[in-house]
């Protein structure tokens, strides 16, 4: 899987079982009717256990200049600092998970969740939506990357190629 790029976002949520936050590049969207998406957390981690107590979550979709943020709810930093969240900006949301400022943020009620083999599928139905127009952060191959635009190739010109006749 590690030559499959993935967008990397920023799992948070708050609630009864705490405030957490974690680095994920697996997710996805379910729907846009109504709007649901989907995040991958390791079974037994703390944020899956939290995220399945507190039935909320909030996904941060990073942008490109944000691998420091990546890094740091990744836990590279986890000796250095206490608290994953100090000197990251919050956006509170009312009833809903934190959003991290600067994000594509996709705030979320859980509506289901799933064990399959090591992880928690869960389930989200987006409630409230914050957005950044720059590109997403990438992962792949062991390493944070941007995005570029790939020009493209002109379309090849087709010539019809004639029939055989039958008579």
């Amino acid at each position: 899987m590690r030559q499959v790029a993935g967008s990397v976002a920023v799992v948070t949520t708050v609630g009864q079982a705490g405030r957490y936050g974690a680095t994920v590049t697996a997710f996805c969207s379910v729907s846009a009717d109504p709007p649901t998406v989907l995040v991958c957390l390791r079974s037994g981690s703390r944020i899956a256990e939290a995220v399945q107590v507190n039935e909320i979550f909030t996904l941060n979709v990073l942008p490109e200049d944000a691998d420091l943020i990546a890094r740091t709810f990744a836990g590279e930093f986890d000796g250095l600092h206490e608290d994953r969240f100090a000197g990251v900006t919050l956006v509170e949301q009312e009833s809903l998970a934190p959003a991290i400022a600067g994000t594509l943020s996709l705030a979320c009620r859980m509506v289901r969740s799933e064990r399959h083999e090591s992880h928690a599928v869960l389930f989200g139905a987006v409630a409230a939506i914050g957005h950044r127009p720059l590109p997403p952060l990438a992962y792949h191959d062991g390493g944070y990357r941007g995005l570029r635009v790939v020009p493209q190739t002109p379309a090849p010109i087709l010539r019809p190629t004639p029939s055989p006749r039958t008579e």
